[in-house]
C-alpha cells in the first residue's frame, strides 16, 4: 500500500496540452487533489509533430503508456532533402540511431500525445476547460487563485504548464521580453494536400535563410508543412493569426519547390501556427507556493528537438520532488530545480547551437554543406551512424531519472 506523501494537498496547473496533464499524472499517483485550467474549450487536436527522445520514452514507460504511443505515432521512413524540382539529393533514415537520430524513432502529433496522457488520469484529476486565471493571491500558507469564469479556490500549490508565452509566468516575473531568448528564426506549421503523394516520408527543400519540409500524415492523406525562415525580432502579436499568416506569405513568396503550392493553403487550413524559435532563459522556476514547468519555464525551441522530451521528463521530476519534500513546498519546488537544472541547460545548448546550423543555413554554401553531410548518413553503415549525431543522442540520455517509486503505486 502506497503511502500516498501528497494526500491532502491540492495543485493547481494551468495549462492541458502535454506537461500540464503529464504532471496531473504523477500528482495523481502520489494522492495529491489536481485540477488543471485551460483556456481552451476543449482539449486541443492537431498540432505539430513532436519528437520523444531517451530520457522521455523511459518517463512514458514509467506511466505505462509506451506502446499506445507507439501505435499512435506518425510513421515516418526518414527524411528527403531534395531540390527544386523534388529530385533526392541525400536521405537520412530513422533506423541506426538508437531512436533518437535526426528522425526520431517515435514522433508523434502533439493533440495524439497529449489525448494518450490525457485520457490516462481523467477520470481522476478535474479539468476547467474554457477558462484562465486572472490573479493569483499566494499568502505563503495556500494560493487563492481568481479565475476568469469561476469563483475563486485555494490551492496549496499553483503550476504553470502553459507553454513558451505563459501567462502564468507573467503574473509571477513580468512581462516575457526579458526572459525570451531570441534564436534568429521563425517557423510556421499548416496542414496542406498531400499533391506529393508522399509516403511514410519527410521532404525538405533549403535556400539560403529559409527551408520547408513537407511530410505526410494522416496515413498519407494529407501532409504536414513546417517553413522556417531567419529573422531578427519582429514586432507582432502572436495571437493575431490573420498577421502572423500575412507575415509567412511575405516570406515564403518566391521561394521555389512547392512552395507557392503550400501557401496557397494557408488561408484556409484549421491548424495554422506561428512562432519564433526562441528559448527562455529565467533565473528561477517557481516564487513562493507557484512554480513552473516545461515550455513555460525553459522552452528549450524545437530547434532542440526536445521539447515534449523536456516536458514529460520535467513534470516527472516536480512531482517526484513535491511528494520527496510533502508538507514542504518551497523545498520541493527549489529541489526540482536543483535536480533538472543542469541537465536542460544542455538541451537549451544543443537549441542553440546544433538545432540552429542544421534547419535553416544562411548561405547557399551552408544549404549544399547539409546536403552532403545528410548524404554521409545516407552511406554510412547503421553501427557508426550515431557517431554523426553524438551531441544530441548524448543529451537525448543525459540524465538519470529519480526514483520515485516508493513514492507511490506502481503502474499496472
Amino acid at each position: 500500500m502506497s503511502n500516498e506523501p501528497l494526500r491532502g494537498s491540492s495543485v493547481l496547473i494551468s495549462g492541458a496540452s502535454v506537461a500540464g496533464p503529464a504532471l496531473a499524472f504523477w500528482l495523481h499517483r502520489y494522492g495529491a487533489s489536481v485540477t488543471v485550467v485551460e483556456m481552451a474549450p476543449a482539449l486541443r487536436s492537431g498540432g505539430q509533430i513532436v519528437d520523444l527522445r531517451g530520457v522521455g520514452r523511459e518517463v512514458v514507460r514509467g506511466m505505462g503508456l509506451l506502446e499506445q504511443m507507439r501505435a499512435a505515432r506518425t510513421p515516418t521512413d526518414g527524411l528527403r532533402l531534395v531540390d527544386e524540382r523534388n529530385r533526392s539529393r541525400a536521405f537520412v533514415p530513422v533506423e541506426g540511431f538508437r531512436g533518437d537520430g535526426p528522425i526520431a524513432e517515435i514522433e508523434i502529433g502533439r493533440g495524439a500525445l497529449s489525448e494518450i496522457i490525457y485520457d490516462a488520469a481523467a477520470d481522476d484529476v478535474e479539468y476547467l476547460f474554457g477558462d484562465r486565471i486572472a490573479r493569483l493571491d499566494d499568502s505563503g500558507e495556500g494560493v487563492v487563485v481568481h479565475f476568469e469564469q469561476r469563483e475563486p479556490r485555494r490551492f496549496d500549490v499553483v503550476i504553470g504548464a502553459d507553454g513558451l508565452h505563459s501567462a502564468t509566468r507573467g503574473k509571477l516575473f513580468g512581462p516575457e521580453q526579458p526572459f525570451l531568448r531570441h534564436l534568429g528564426s521563425y517557423v510556421a506549421w499548416w496542414t496542406v494536400d498531400n499533391d506529393l503523394q508522399l509516403r511514410y516520408v519527410a521532404h525538405l527543400y533549403g535556400e539560403p535563410g529559409r527551408s520547408l519540409v513537407l511530410r505526410s500524415t494522416e496515413r498519407n492523406t494529407r501532409a504536414l508543412a513546417a517553413f522556417t525562415f531567419n529573422e531578427r525580432p519582429l514586432n507582432y502579436d502572436y495571437r493575431d493569426t490573420e498577421l502572423t499568416k500575412n507575415i509567412v506569405r511575405s516570406r515564403i513568396a518566391g521561394m521555389g519547390w512547392e512552395a507557392s503550392r503550400v501557401a496557397a493553403q494557408i488561408e484556409e487550413t484549421p491548424d495554422f501556427y506561428f512562432d519564433s524559435f526562441s528559448q527562455v532563459v529565467l533565473g528561477s522556476w517557481s516564487k513562493g507556493r507557484v512554480g513552473l514547468v516545461g515550455d513555460a519555464a525553459y522552452c528549450a525551441s524545437p530547434l532542440s528537438g526536445h521539447g515534449a522530451t523536456i516536458s514529460l521528463v520535467g513534470a516527472y521530476v516536480l512531482a517526484g520532488e513535491l511528494a520527496r519534500h510533502a508538507g514542504d513546498v518551497s523545498a520541493g519546488l527549489a529541489s526540482y530545480e536543483r535536480v533538472l537544472r543542469p541537465w536542460l541547460a544542455s538541451v537549451q545548448e544543443l537549441g542553440r547551437d546544433e538545432g540552429a546550423k542544421m534547419m535553416t543555413p544562411e548561405s547557399a554554401l551552408g544549404v549544399a554543406a547539409r546536403t552532403r553531410l545528410v548524404h554521409l548518413f545516407e552511406h554510412l553503415p547503421a553501427r557508426l551512424r550515431p557517431f554523426m549525431v553524438r551531441p544530441q543522442i548524448r543529451v537525448s540520455n543525459g540524465f538519470v531519472l529519480p526514483d520515485y517509486s516508493a513514492l507511490g503505486p506502481i503502474p499496472a
